[in-house]
């Protein structure tokens, strides 16, 4: 539909982004059991999601005030940056909302909690600026190579995220942490693969050498020029020489 063609190269970064994800997902551990929104709120406000959550923000803030204006129109991974950032926290927020909606329908109502209010204001805004942001990327560049570096990065940090939140690597052993760790070595390759080939067409470098017609040079040793139409013009020295004849 958007008539928008990946190389080689760029198939390749994609596959391997897919490989790695998969990896991940397939070793991931089992999600712990949430009794109350209050239980969500305990873990989102410990030192190390509070830390997280502190840099995410001042990153996101240097994106959009200092780097967005100077580079967002060359460098994919500004607006893409800033999405992926927002995106870990808004999964956070979603999870958490989503937990307490469903202790509401089962009885258990966590609307009376200001936390579940807090976590819906928190979506909101994050799924604002994640789409804000992720429109400008696809406007500005290619979406056959936004789309697959964005899942990467989103998915990434969104893992980050859920084990220093939910510290998921306490319940895993070290075969799952390693096979987690090489899928995600994996995601990274394909990212950059698809990041430093985005420039290509049809498996070409990126920049190739342009040769320009020698046209002084042609008209030095008195090669006769044409136009489009295969007429003779007459070459700069020729019209000098012809002009200090008359």
């Amino acid at each position: 539909m958007l008539k928008e063609k990946l190389h080689i190269f760029g198939i390749l970064g994609c596959v391997l982004c897919v490989v790695g994800s998969t990896t991940i997902v397939l070793h991931a551990p089992q999600e712990r059991t949430i009794e109350s929104v209050a239980e969500v709120w305990d873990l989102a406000t410990e030192p190390a999601f509070l830390s997280y959550a502190a840099i995410v923000l001042a990153a996101t803030f240097v994106l959009i005030y200092y780097f967005i204006p100077r580079y967002g129109q060359t460098h994919i991974m500004v607006y893409i940056g800033v999405c992926s950032l927002v995106g870990s926290l808004s999964v956070m927020s979603v999870k958490a909302l989503g937990i307490a909606l469903k202790l509401t329908f089962s009885g258990m109502n966590q609307l009376i909690y200001p936390q579940t209010w807090l976590f819906t204001i928190v979506v909101v805004a994050c799924i604002v600026t994640q789409m804000n942001y992720l429109n400008k990327a696809l406007d500005t560049f290619n979406t056959a190579v936004v789309s697959p570096i964005y899942y990467t990065m989103f998915t990434s940090l969104t893992i980050l995220a859920s084990v220093i939140m939910f510290k998921d690597w306490d319940r895993q052993n070290p075969t799952q942490i390693v096979t987690e760790m090489c899928g995600f070595v994996t995601i990274l390759s394909g990212t950059f693969l698809l990041h430093k080939t985005k420039d290509m067409v049809d498996g070409l470098p990126p920049t190739l050498p342009v040769r320009i017609p020698k046209h002084e040079d042609d008209a030095a040793e008195g090669i006769p020029l044409r136009s489009a139409e295969g007429i003779p013009l007459r070459s700069p020295r020729a019209t000098e020489s012809f002009r200090s004849t008359l």
